[in-house]
């Protein structure tokens, strides 16, 4: 049964709630929501690779609503894709309610029945999310019970199935997840600087058996489990300045086109230490993961259905060339490690100037993991040793510069180096090494009236291949200027030029207002194809060349 046919029997549900409350004397309450409308006019331009678009005019939308008194609430969500943008999939042409559901949150206990998002420990063995830029939905319909018997316990149990565009997977996912916080359990640890919070949680999925064929024999059909678990265990500790938080994930048998259908258990390990003080931090990220993709539906390659969630440990750049080249978690198998330090000069020294200067440095570095190839699907595919790395996969290093200059003036500088392998992207090729600079000099006019300049330059060893057809080679330069006026309107004109060994001028002209809750943004110019990743999780953008258009409002 898909969406459309459910949302007869959900709004039933919600009905009868709302009937409920009144008999009960409780309505009464508030209405909130808000709405989003995107859309896109692209034509064809066979210089960056814009295809021509039949419709002409793309549009995603959608409106949600939210109501609350006391501790009831129910909620619904109206999405439209008429048609979706370029990089959405186009499963999700159409138009209905999406989403939708019914809450009791009180102090002991919480229930949600209808569509809802969970996340137990850092995601490594459950995050239902939504991502509205990346078009990923991977909400579950059902069950969502958490309970907090005492101070500083909480125990969460859920059952459902996961969003699929305008449907839902077949599988289904049930879970339970505990946390205790040591603090509030033992009084005597109450004022203690040692915290410490302890967690564990297990999901398993079940989908009904299918034939997978062997290839090795024709005649031979994948024995498939049909329930596949995962554990996790956690800690979250910290002592003064000192914090570190650490989990460690097992999945069982898990065969499915994400991994060739090869039969070995999956582990995942990230940890995470930190230290803070006035004026100074540090912090140093490390993961491991193996064999780790876990889907609802096994046959299911795209980016819908995972149960889970792997985060990147890379940093999330902002500045245009930095973000050229994002990562993308590797759930088959990766290793790495990252470093972040932060460093404020103080005011009134020779470095730190009338207002102190702010020094950010980050660096990591992604490898595959070593394995020993055993069989293909079928088997258990192959063997691999913990601590050793296999092909470099991404590497970065960058150093920032923050430095007020007057009241008015704020100057930023960064330089950043890359190691890019295109085999994560599912091509082959060199090692690309990328050297970029970055200039940003914001000028505060007034209290209404800011005006930014940006530029940046990006030097590289790649060069563009019409076989490969990658855009982001070459070296690239950029410019950028910002005028935000009257704290409501604001204006932006930005270049993107590869002037060497690479194909392209991205220009791009946009103009935003503001006022209250609402938003109107109009942009014209050319869009380079590529990955657009948020936190690791990524989605294809095709090149695109025209229109675009936003308008967001809360109520």
């Amino acid at each position: 049964m898909n969406i459309k046919h459910k949302q007869l029997s959900l709004l039933g549900l919600l009905l009868a709630t709302s009937l409920g409350a009144n008999a009960q004397g409780i309505m009464g309450g508030h209405v909130t929501g808000n709405i989003q409308l995107d859309g896109q006019i692209s034509r064809e331009d066979s210089v960056i690779g814009a295809a021509n678009v039949p419709e002409k005019l793309l549009m995603n939308a959608r409106a949600d609503i939210l109501y609350t008194n006391g501790n009831f609430s129910a909620g619904l969500r109206f999405e439209a894709y008429q048609n979706p943008m370029l990089g959405f999939n186009s499963k999700y042409k159409g138009q209905g309610i999406a989403n939708y559901f019914a809450a009791y949150n009180g102090e002991k206990l919480s229930v949600t029945l209808g569509n809802f998002y969970e996340q137990f420990g850092t995601g490594m063995i459950l995050r239902a999310y939504e991502d509205r830029y990346l078009g990923i939905d991977n909400s579950l319909l059902g069950l969502n019970v958490a309970l907090r018997p005492i101070e500083g316990v909480t125990i969460k149990a859920l059952a459902g199935k996961q969003r699929y565009y305008w449907d839902y997977g077949e599988g289904i996912v049930r879970g339970i997840d505990g946390e205790v916080n040591l603090n509030s359990v033992i009084k005597s640890w109450a004022d203690s600087k040692f915290r410490a919070t302890l967690g564990a949680g297990f999901v398993s999925k079940y989908e009904p058996d299918q034939t997978i064929s062997y290839t090795g024999n024709a005649a031979y059909r994948l024995n498939l489990p049909l329930n596949v678990g995962a554990g996790a265990v956690r800690a979250d500790l910290s002592y003064g300045n000192w914090s570190l938080q650490a989990e460690y994930a097992h999945k069982g048998q898990d065969p499915s086109v994400m991994n060739n259908y090869i039969y070995r258990e999956g582990e995942a390990l990230m940890l995470n230490a930190t230290f803070s003080q006035k004026g100074f931090s540090a912090n140093v990220q490390a993961k491991r993961v193996d064999n780790m993709s876990f889907k609802s539906v096994r046959t299911e390659s795209g980016e819908m259905l995972y149960i889970n969630y792997i985060p990147a440990i890379t940093k999330q750049h902002t500045y245009a060339f930095l973000s050229m080249y994002p990562y993308a978690t590797q759930t088959t198998g990766e290793m790495g490690l990252q470093g972040d330090v932060m460093y404020k000069i103080a005011k009134e020294t020779f470095l730190g100037g009338k207002y102190g200067t702010d020094i950010h440095l980050n660096g990591s570095i992604i490898t595959g993991i070593d394995t020993n190839q055993i069989g293909a699907d079928g088997t258990l595919g192959y063997t691999s040793e913990w601590f050793k790395t296999g092909d470099l996969y991404y590497a970065d290093a960058s150093l920032e510069v923050a430095k007020k200059l007057s009241k008015a003036l704020k100057l930023t500088c960064t330089y950043g180096y890359q190691i890019f392998n295109p085999i994560v992207e599912g091509h082959e090729g060199n090692l690309h090494h990328n050297h970029i600079l970055v200039g940003d000099l914001t000028w505060k006019i007034n209290r209404k009236n800011v005006l930014r300049f940006e530029a940046e330059w990006m030097g590289s060893d790649s060069k563009y291949d019409a076989n490969v057809d990658d855009k982001r080679c070459g070296d690239w330069i950029m410019g950028l200027v910002e005028y935000n006026f009257t704290s409501a309107w604001f204006v932006s004109i930005s270049d993107q030029y590869a002037y060497r060994d690479g194909i392209g001028n991205y220009y791009n002209i946009s103009v935003g207002y503001n006022h209250g809750a609402t938003r109107l943004q109009l942009g014209y110019g050319k869009q380079r194809e590529g990955l657009l990743c948020i936190g690791g999780v990524c989605r294809q953008v095709p090149a695109s060349n025209g229109l675009t258009f936003s308008l967001t409002t809360s109520f």
